[in-house]
């Protein structure tokens, strides 16, 4: 499934601010139908406080807040019965099983589901043959899973993942992003990530947002915003002086980024890596490998830096 025209989030000019504090100052974004949208920002950023307020949490000072069309203020229930979230840590009853804590929630949600959905949705998120299993056994990656079956008792349009991935070994985190990706092709979701793990995000989101100091700083997609960047590209070669020279005697030595023991580190865009191969080639340096970086914490880096 593809992200569609259809907005779904739409955010202008967010302002928080607790007394003289401006936990947000002014963040906008649009989130479309079918998007996985990373939400990215370092600590402090105003992360949580936007999505806070996106839930009527907290009420905003000023800007605009629409959500599936309609304003958040004046359509709060419609907006909540189409949205399942995690903020931050899911909290369950540890002294009960699996099951019970998903009924329950159900029942609190004014939802009515069968025990056979309940197992259906166990069954979705990886934890099958638990059901009947109390929570202070379960670990934490389990309770990542149980808390996002939780967002999907009253199946929502829009899931609000606040930091899934927090405190999840590697294992933990694949099994997240997988089920992320499923929530979006198998199940038509829309999905809102958290996170400050950038590699996931450049692997699942296709759309995104980086805030910092509670503004906005750049949206758009994923793709197309790394593309616009100058690669790192990697040349290993049998001679590194020599490549250095070469470099240097053509003026190009102001690409050299990083030199190592046998790969030169250069800032290039995409075209002028067969230039710079054919340079060494033509000077009989041999070229063992080139590869081709360019990763979104880099470019998260130079954002919030700038």
């Amino acid at each position: 499934m593809t992200a569609t025209d259809e907005k779904i989030v739409e955010i202008k000019h967010l302002e928080k601010s607790y007394g003289k504090f401006k936990a947000v100052t002014d963040v906008s974004f649009d989130v479309y139908r079918g998007d996985v949208f990373g939400f990215l920002g370092p600590n402090g950023a105003g992360k949580s406080t936007t999505i806070r307020t996106m839930l009527s949490l907290i009420r905003p000072t000023s800007g605009e807040l629409k959500l599936f069309g309609k304003n958040l203020l004046s359509d709060r229930n419609y907006i909540l019965g189409k949205i399942g979230c995690i903020v931050e840590k899911p909290d369950f009853y540890k002294y009960l099983s699996a099951e019970k804590n998903i009924e329950l929630f159900a029942r609190l949600s004014g939802v009515t589901v069968t025990k056979s959905k309940v197992h259906q949705i166990i069954e979705f998120v990886g934890l099958k043959g638990r059901e009947k299993d109390k929570l202070n056994g379960f670990s934490h990656g389990m309770k990542q899973r149980l808390g996002i079956a939780q967002t999907l008792i009253h199946d929502p349009e829009l899931i609000i993942l606040d930091e899934p991935t927090t405190g999840l070994d590697p294992q933990g985190i694949i099994d997240i992003r997988n089920l992320i990706l499923q929530l979006k092709n198998e199940h038509n979701k829309t999905i809102l990530l958290s996170s400050h793990i950038l590699s996931e995000i450049e692997l699942i989101a296709n759309r995104m947002v980086i805030i910092n100091k509670g503004k906005s700083i750049i949206q758009g997609s994923v793709k197309d915003l790394l593309n616009a960047q100058e690669l790192i590209v990697s040349f290993s070669v049998d001679d590194i002086n020599k490549a250095k020279q070469v470099l240097d005697n053509a003026s190009m030595a102001n690409l050299i980024d990083t030199v190592e023991q046998t790969s030169l580190l250069l800032h290039l865009s995409q075209e002028k890596i067969p230039i710079i191969n054919k340079l060494f080639c033509d000077n009989n340096i041999n070229v063992f490998s080139i590869e081709a970086k360019r990763k979104l914490e880099d470019y998260f880096l130079k954002l919030i830096k700038g």
